[in-house]
């Protein structure tokens, strides 16, 4: 519906631009969506039992320093019963961090799952709030691939997330329980200089804190292009997915114009672009490696050289010397994680803008033009549906009806008719709600609940009775086949527990013939129709009218098309006209809450 040239006209410059946002709203609005989500409780306690785990393995790694010491020293004197002591307290202290390594790559699993599910939901919820998806749609470029968004990054923020959080809280925790242990190592250490003795406090601490210090400040200058390379990565990758995607559902018209060419060039340009990406990508990873392998191979030998003075002094044994090494590594490897993880920042940070931004931009979306005016919604207590001085605004006019003040009651049946460039798709979709911009009011029948048919029906994936009566009670086989014949598909009454696409399994006016026979299923009172006539030839239509006035006969028809179908039953009619000289509508940043559209409205879309 969207390429339609009446709604392209209209939708075109109502692109609203969410306002770029910071890390601090980024981080709030991922907050808010965690602390709605009903698993957040299984969240929390599955956080709070990884922190206890990290806490235990950390004491479990400052006991392994300290083995290290009477270790050493047993082979140094040659001492084969203390060595084999100390065999066992190895063996003591592994086997307990073996299962505390195991519990914790278990709870980290459980982690990423319930942040994905506790993060998918709760877009999807927000995504699919009445008419949202589709103002969302067009609202500009948040709106292009919604499916990467929801799938792919929502999906790989939750593993990023975890990854890096659960790595910082372990860095942390070791850093602060070797901190003391590297201190009290290092308290003792003099240097002689020239008949000098020089004590430092804490020396290795602060040579690991310098060192560390440095490589970290190198590593985020040169690493810090990634955040926009692989943000720009993930939306080329959206765009050749969605590329393939078109292509693949329009194979048949690609082949009968001969278009393969013209696709393969689309697709290849769409490739240029990816590679392109991720070739920025790779030559900001090898400049990093230069400084991330560079300090990589120094660590080796690193804290063997800051001790090394004080071990050659005699100041310290062999065994002392290995426990200080130790330590400094796992002080040096704490203080490092940073460095090691540049590259996972840069992509947690470019896919936390892409989600969180999805997400602030599905909230604010139904305000697109904090100064434009809106259409007013209301309800008729005495059942009637009125327009009164109605104008649905676009970017090269205004559409209404030549009437400005229409009265319409339950049973009747009206035909609105327009030129083809009078906006008769956007008056269609004032009236749904789906578009609020413009003045006038829109009085809705008290009580009832609209039926909406647009030109392209839509049906869930299922079997075929889910989707007949997917929106009302359960109607018995007898009444759907009956139904089915009247529209010309009997055939499909043999199929109503077959699971399929329908709408690749059946042609276009098929599509239009099975929507027709939902809508009479589920009788509604009020019937409004976007051009789903106008396509049928004179047989077709005839059925299809026929239909209606027997299955339908006290509701009201609204049918918004081309021509006059059928003057017996449409006997009144209507027209919509464009006012050009109407001033247009202009883009602008909002950071504005909801508009939801009138109840019975809402009610209609959740049912749909």
């Amino acid at each position: 519906m969207a390429d339609h040239p009446d709604f392209e006209a209209s939708a075109k410059p109502i692109a609203a631009s969410v306002e770029a946002s910071s890390l601090r709203d980024q981080l709030a609005t991922i907050r808010l969506a965690m602390a709605k989500s009903p698993i957040r409780k299984q969240l929390l306690w599955a956080c709070l039992g990884i922190v206890a785990v990290i806490v235990a393995t950390s004491i479990g790694q400052v006991l392994l320093n300290r083995w290290n010491e009477p270790f050493y020293d047993a082979l140094a004197r040659r001492d084969m019963q203390g060595f084999l002591h100390q065999l066992l307290v190895f063996a003591a202290i592994a086997g307990g961090l073996v299962v505390l390594n195991v519990g914790q790559t278990w709870l980290d699993q459980t982690i990423r799952l319930k942040l994905r599910e506790a993060l998918t939901v709760d877009l999807i919820g927000e995504w699919m709030r009445p008419a949202r998806a589709f103002r969302l749609a067009n609202a500009g470029a948040i709106g292009v691939n919604p499916d990467q968004r929801l799938q792919q990054d929502a999906g790989h923020l939750s593993d990023l997330s975890t990854g890096l959080g659960i790595g910082l809280l372990q860095s942390f925790i070791l850093l602060v329980s070797f901190v003391g242990v590297l201190w009290s190592l290092s308290s003792g250490f003099v240097f002689h200089v020239g008949g000098y003795s020089l004590a430092i406090p804490g020396y290795m601490v602060w040579a690991a804190i310098l060192y560390a210090g440095t490589a970290s400040w190198l590593s985020w200058l040169v690493g810090r292009p990634l955040i926009r390379f692989n943000s720009d990565r993930y939306t080329r990758e959206a765009e050749l997915r969605s590329s393939v995607v078109r292509v693949n559902e329009n194979v048949d018209a690609i082949a009968l114009a001969h278009g393969e060419a013209d696709a393969r060039r689309r697709l290849e340009l769409d490739l240029g672009t990816v590679l392109g990406a991720m070739r920025r990508i790779y030559s900001a990873q090898i400049n990093l490696s230069w400084v991330t392998d560079t300090y990589g191979w120094i660590t080796v030998v690193a804290p063997i050289l800051v001790a090394s003075p004080v071990y050659f002094a005699g100041d310290i044994s062999f065994g002392g010397l290995m426990m200080a090494v130790g330590a400094f590594n796992q002080v040096h490897s704490s203080l490092r994680w940073f460095i090691n993880n540049i590259g996972g920042i840069a992509d947690w940070r470019a896919t936390l803008m892409r989600v969180a931004d999805f997400r602030i931009a599905l909230v604010e979306t139904d305000v697109l033009h904090h100064t434009e005016r809106r259409i007013e919604f209301g309800e008729n207590p005495d059942g009637r549906l009125t327009f009164e001085n109605l104008e649905v605004a676009s970017r090269d006019g205004c559409t209404k009806l030549a009437e400005p003040h229409v009265e319409i009651r339950a049973g009747e049946r009206v035909m609105i008719t327009g030129d083809p460039r009078a906006g008769k798709t956007l008056f269609f979709r004032a009236i749904a709600g789906l578009w609020p911009w413009g003045s006038g009011r829109i009085g809705m029948p008290a009580g009832e609940v609209p039926a909406f048919v647009p030109r392209k029906p839509y049906f869930p994936l299922g079997t075929l009775r889910e989707v007949l009566d997917h929106a009302d009670a359960a109607v018995s086989d007898a009444e759907i086949s009956a139904v089915l014949a009247e529209v010309g598909l009997a055939r499909l009454s043999s199929s109503l527990d077959r699971s399929a696409r329908w709408e690749r399994e059946l042609s276009d006016d098929e599509q239009r013939l099975l929507a027709f026979a939902r809508l009479v299923l589920r009788q509604p009172k009020w019937v409004i129709i976007d051009e789903a006539l106008d396509t049928f030839d004179g047989a077709t239509l005839r059925r299809v009218l026929s239909m209606l006035e027997a299955r339908l006969a006290d509701a009201a028809i609204l049918n918004i098309g081309r021509g006059q179908h059928n003057v017996e039953f449409f006997p009144r009619s209507l027209a919509i006209v464009k006012d050009v000289e109407r001033p247009a509508l202009k883009p602008v940043r909002v950071r504005a809450g909801a508009i939801e559209p009138p109840p019975a409205v809402a009610k209609a879309h959740q049912q749909a």
